[in-house]
């Protein structure tokens, strides 16, 4: 599989998405770094241990095995290293990456978001009818890629689910993964949702691959997301419901609005406003240096590889 064929898939990604494989690396040939690359990677403020998230009242675990770059340096990563639009770090908390690679290397990274929803209730955990969200999303599936023609974008398919969502009540963790077809790509997206309930919302640990590498991306979130915890207080078990908002959906809900999708409460948990395939003209695209080139194509800006780039890092 070559790195073209990961750009492709990944190119529009749903929400939040992260870098291609670790082994995808086997396909291409050494990226060279221009002395600007080279000298910021450097200068990223890393950090290792317990990492406060002040502003999702959490903290990461990480130890010595990730670290984690900060949420202006993280912004700068997003933007101006991986190429997307400068609206596409606005929520960004920070990046983590597994210890000894760099933020060139074609390797998974975990964006790390907060969203305050609320309490999410779980009381519904074991009957979620998790399928009916996959119809409901591809119903809005044509007119959608009819917009997405007109604007020059490949059409989007979601497959089903590359991991059916699964739910923690010990950990109040919901991990789901989708299989996603894009129209210009022989290869299928795989993105991959880690969230983690609190007690005013929910951390989100977002990464994107490919179906090939199933099974290290299922891997490292599964082991990735066991890092993050809320604080004392902020915790799911703290909610109080005389004082603390509560969301207007539960478990299911929280996967469709991860897609992308608006949840009308009022029409019922899987009445869906259909918003999904538009949100993603506007979504968050992620690769990695190395296959950085090919976003001018899909972004409208012409782009080299970093070196002699000079808009870029």
């Amino acid at each position: 599989m070559t790195f073209k064929a990961v750009a492709s898939a990944c190119a529009l990604g749903l929400g939040l998405v992260l870098a291609t494989a670790a082994e995808a690396q086997k396909d291409s040939a050494p990226q060279k770094l221009s002395p600007e690359a080279i000298a910021f990677e450097k200068g990223l403020h890393k950090q290792s241990g317990d990492v406060a998230i002040p502003a999702a009242h959490a903290v990461l675990h990480l130890g010595e095995r990730y670290y984690f770059v900060p949420a202006d340096e993280a912004k700068t990563i997003l933007t101006k290293v991986w190429g997307n639009p400068p609206s596409s770090g606005d929520r960004v908390l920070g990046i983590v990456f597994e210890k000894g690679r760099t933020i060139y290397d074609n390797v998974w990274g975990a964006i790390v978001t907060y969203e305050d929803t609320g309490y999410v209730p779980d009381k519904d955990a074991k009957t979620e009818d998790y399928d009916k969200v996959v119809e409901s999303i591809r119903a809005g599936e044509a007119e959608a890629n009819d917009e997405r023609k007109k604007g020059g974008y490949p059409t989007i398919h979601l497959v089903g689910w590359a991991q059916q969502p699964s739910y923690d009540p010990a950990a109040h963790s919901l991990i789901w993964a989708r299989d996603i077809k894009f129209s210009d790509s022989p290869v299928d997206a795989l993105n991959y949702d880690v969230r983690l309930l609190g007690r005013k919302g929910v951390l989100s640990l977002n990464m994107l691959s490919d179906m090939q590498h199933l099974p290290d991306v299922r891997a490292a979130a599964t082991d990735f997301g066991k890092a993050a915890a809320f604080t004392a207080g902020s915790t799911y078990a703290d909610y109080d419901k005389s004082v603390d908002k509560t969301a207007e959906y539960g478990l299911a809900g929280l996967v469709a609005a991860g897609a992308g999708v608006v949840v009308a409460k009022k029409l019922g948990l899987l009445a869906i406003v259909f918003g999904f395939w538009k949100v993603i003209l506007g979504g968050l695209a992620v690769a990695g240096a190395a296959i950085s080139r090919f976003f001018g194509r899909i972004f409208g800006r012409k782009r080299d590889t970093l070196e002699g780039d000079e808009g870029s890092l």
